[in-house]
């Protein structure tokens, strides 16, 4: 990808980039809508991700190119927040590397000209957009020289989400991206930022962990991520803690609740909470098979409790499960992207043509999968080029 993209650099600046920084997507293994609730989570990166060629600009201006979107776009880093210039469709994806420079203005970068490369799926629930925003963030720190050390780019980064895109998304997915290590899962408490890298070898065990791209597409920048989280905050407002991460006594809070719905998303965030602890005591032991019956609860509570499945991502996990796998469950925000599945690594294959066929009796389109093998998290890939 570096070559193509350092010569895509020269076609469309006419001048060589300083080099090639790469930021992965992550799967969060478990613990789904609890970053935001000040909970623990447990990603680990893929070897996907996003990558960026760059050269400094001393101009004030920040211009984005990709080899998987349409026009450049062009804008002032000194700008207000792009969710408020209300920019049109075809320039969405370059809120994400623009929103980042506006953030980062504050802390002593400044312009450059990007061409963005991605052989991560988009909309696949595999964090494109986190990755984006921290190649961005890598490469901008370097060519302004600004020390920031990765848990703070990483609070940047989602600041410039929330702030410039719109989008309220928790920590996770930029931490992922910037701290994770190979063979290593990152368990991350999202209140205090602190976090732990936790042994995950799939293969180790005779185990395989696919991703399956349900086709499904989803926008989180749409209502029903923004929902779930505003029932959360209000529910944490009646229940007079700070976040959900607070609530101790389960059955007790909920008895207090009048609002059934509002008590169905705080036992799936408790109770997330609890299973992640629970999986990083299973890595930690080397019980990696007895992870299934937590993906399985933890699907079960996304979909009933916290009600962000849909139909894909059912109809996978339970062909899976039937086919040998021994848990899986939808990853991400919900409402489209992607679901993983652990299996035996003799019964992968097995596993992939049982959900392929029960995608065909629907007719709905073919899934993707993916080997998921824990990688590490972004860096600089390219030495600067000399002429």
């Amino acid at each position: 990808m570096s070559d193509r993209l350092r010569a895509g650099f020269a076609a469309a600046y006419g001048r060589e980039p300083e080099g090639v920084w790469h930021a992965p997507g992550r799967v969060n293994l478990i613990g789904e809508h609890t970053d935001y609730n000040d909970g623990l989570v447990l990603p680990f990166a893929l070897p996907l991700g996003v990558s960026a060629a760059a050269a400094r600009r001393d101009d004030g201006v920040i211009e984005v190119r990709s080899h998987q979107a349409g026009e450049p776009v062009t804008a002032p880093v000194d700008g207000g927040t792009v969710v408020s210039e209300g920019w049109p469709p075809e320039r969405a994806w370059a809120a994400y590397p623009v929103g980042v420079a506006r953030v980062l203005r504050e802390h002593g970068a400044g312009g450059a000209s990007l061409l963005i490369d991605s052989d991560l799926p988009q909309g696949a629930g595999l964090a494109s957009s986190a990755a984006l925003e921290c190649a961005t963030a890598l490469a901008l720190c370097d060519l302004h020289n600004v020390e920031i050390d990765r848990p703070a780019l990483a609070r940047l980064a989602q600041r410039a989400e929330n702030e410039q895109v719109g989008m309220p998304c928790g920590l996770m997915d930029q931490s992922a991206s910037l701290l994770c290590e190979d063979g290593r899962a990152l368990m991350l408490d999202c209140r205090s930022g602190l976090s732990a890298q936790v042994p995950f070898d799939p293969a180790a065990s005779g185990l395989t962990l696919l991703v399956v791209d349900t086709r499904a597409s989803h926008a989180l920048t749409g209502g029903e991520y923004g929902r779930r989280r505003a029932e959360c905050e209000e529910a944490a407002a009646l229940l007079g803690v700070a976040a959900l991460r607070d609530v101790k006594d389960l059955a007790g809070t909920l008895g207090t609740l009048r609002d059934p719905v509002l008590r169905r998303r705080v036992q799936h965030v408790v109770t997330e909470n609890h299973r992640v602890e629970a999986t990083v005591g299973l890595l930690r032991a080397g019980a990696v098979p007895d992870l299934g019956a937590m993906l399985n609860a933890s699907h079960l509570s996304l979909r009933d409790q916290f009600e962000v499945s849909w139909p894909e991502a059912d109809t996978a996990v339970d062909a899976a499960l039937r086919a040998g796998a021994r848990g899986g469950r939808m990853v991400g925000g919900g409402f489209g992207g992607s679901v993983i599945v652990l299996a035996p690594a003799a019964k992968a294959g097995r596993v992939r043509d049982a959900i392929a066929a029960a995608y065909a009796k629907r007719g709905w389109t073919a899934p993707e999968f993916l080997d998921a093998v824990p990688s590490g998290g972004a860096a600089r890939v390219t030495a600067p080029w000399r002429r």
